[in-house]
């Protein structure tokens, strides 16, 4: 798998403790992924130990061709390793990474009429980056996406104005946010109060029709795995990538 070194373009706060980062090529090539895949962040330890992080792709590009800006959502753990590399880092400093890996994809093969999306916190990256997918399938193949969100609060509900924008210009798309602690000040039509696996159980997941995919905290994605389990979906149809904070 190819290496390389990647250059900080531009940089934001999207919630109090996660930071969208946006990254070229130091050498200037485009970098070829498929939605859904995510890339690993080289660096050392103090101790010159050598590790590495995987960070999905955030870039929405249109899921065709090589894109020039990769860009990654990284939550800030407290004593992290790669949060003290990732907090504080300057645009134009540089970092090692290698990739693309993974096939949290969506599939050609794929025959279904509903896709369930699930995700809790910086999991939902990798469904950003597959909207002009979801986009072409959605008048390609008829099919629909249900989008489930679960989240503490309004303001950790990443990227969540973009997807409520699709929303309203893909009918085929629904945006569902499940805020678990506090309900937004003025709630919205498809806003649930509880977690993610409450407004999955709300969609009826049904075998006949749903492929689901899972991404995000360890507890939601087993909790959710055992609920589609027993409302019928086979294994393969239960896609899933969890993610894990490491120090």
């Amino acid at each position: 798998m190819e290496h390389f070194k990647l250059r900080l373009a531009a940089s934001h706060m999207l919630a109090p403790t996660v930071r969208h980062l946006a990254f070229e090529r130091e050498d200037g090539a485009a970098f070829a992924f498929v939605p859904g895949q995510f890339l690993q962040i080289h660096f050392h330890y103090a101790d010159g130990k050598p590790t590495k992080r995987s960070y999905s792709v955030a870039t929405i590009g249109d899921g065709k061709g090589p894109v020039q800006r990769i860009e990654i959502a990284v939550s800030y753990v407290e004593g992290g390793a790669a949060t003290e590399l990732l907090s504080t880092l300057d645009e134009g400093g540089t970092i090692e990474a290698s990739g693309p890996y993974g096939r949290f994809c969506l599939m050609d093969g794929d025959t279904n009429a509903r896709y369930l999306l699930v995700a809790t916190g910086t999991g939902v990256t990798p469904y950003r980056a597959m909207l002009p997918q979801i986009r072409t399938l959605t008048r390609s193949r008829g099919c629909t996406f249900a989008l489930v969100y679960g989240a503490r609060n309004e303001s950790e509900l990443l990227y969540g104005e973009e997807f409520e924008a699709f929303a309203r210009e893909v009918p085929g798309f629904t945006f569902h946010p499940c805020l678990s602690r506090t309900p937004r000040a003025v709630p919205r039509p498809h806003d649930r109060h509880g977690r993610a696996q409450v407004a999955l159980g709300e969609l009826g997941p049904n075998a006949a029709t749903d492929i689901a995919y899972l991404c995000g905290n360890p507890n939601m994605v087993d909790e959710a795995f055992a609920m589609l389990k027993e409302a019928g979906l086979p294994v393969p149809h239960i896609r899933r990538e969890k993610y894990v904070s490491s120090r």
